[in-house]
């Protein structure tokens, strides 16, 4: 079955306790916390502080996404917030290998992100190293963006990279995640879907997630 994460960027940040209540009462596997700093991409969201406050309502795992410019400075930061599993962009780190060291090295598991336009190739030398690989399935800064349909090609190339080399990464997709595309995406190769709009917009969204936690390959 996919991993299902509901994307807080779709929150109501006016209401958050009753989402988090409403999440840790669902099907869902992970929070997803996309962090965003408006310099990587055009929108700025939350830090640490409001991650630690999500933190304390669930047992649940906390996968934070940082979307943001020189993460190493802030890795620590996210770790004492309650992180469990830290991603970072391929784009915006210079020594990728340092970064993911730094950050397993703090007792998270790694991700690497990488934008539409960036090959999963760019991966080869570090893929052994982490645990997931997340593909950016829209232009990162908003939500509420339409599927961009390439991705299934990319997915079904890293699922190769990764059974190739017997390894046990997770391949997670980020952006347009709906009902009627998900199990095409799950179908190609992911392991974890981010489901923003689709989950809190939806008139029943426990359901919407119980839906999308029954999809299979």
């Amino acid at each position: 079955m996919a991993i299902v994460a509901p994307s807080f960027l779709s929150a109501n940040f006016l209401n958050l306790e009753a989402d988090c209540k409403m999440i840790n009462e669902s099907e869902a596997d992970w929070f997803h916390l996309d962090v965003m700093d408006g310099r990587f991409v055009p929108n700025i969201t939350f830090g640490p502080m409001i991650i630690e406050f999500i933190r304390k309502t669930t047992t649940k795992v906390c996968d934070v996404h940082l979307m943001i410019v020189e993460p190493e400075k802030y890795v620590e930061d996210f770790k004492k917030a309650g992180a469990d599993m830290l991603t970072v962009h391929e784009e915006c780190c210079v020594h990728l290998h340092r970064n993911i060291q730094q950050i397993k090295s703090l007792g998270m598991q790694a991700g690497v992100a990488l934008n539409p336009h960036t090959p999963v190739e760019s991966l080869k030398e570090v893929l052994d190293d982490i645990d997931m690989v997340l593909i950016m399935s829209v232009n990162p800064g908003f939500g509420g963006q339409k599927f961009i349909p390439n991705t299934l090609n990319k997915i079904r190339t890293l699922r190769h990279m990764i059974n190739e080399r017997g390894l046990s990464t997770k391949i997670e997709i980020d952006g347009g995640i709906t009902l009627e595309n998900a199990h095409a995406i799950v179908k190609a190769g992911a392991d974890v879907l981010v489901a923003g709009n689709t989950v809190f917009k939806s008139k029943d969204p426990k359901d919407t997630i119980a839906q999308l936690k029954k999809i299979t390959r």
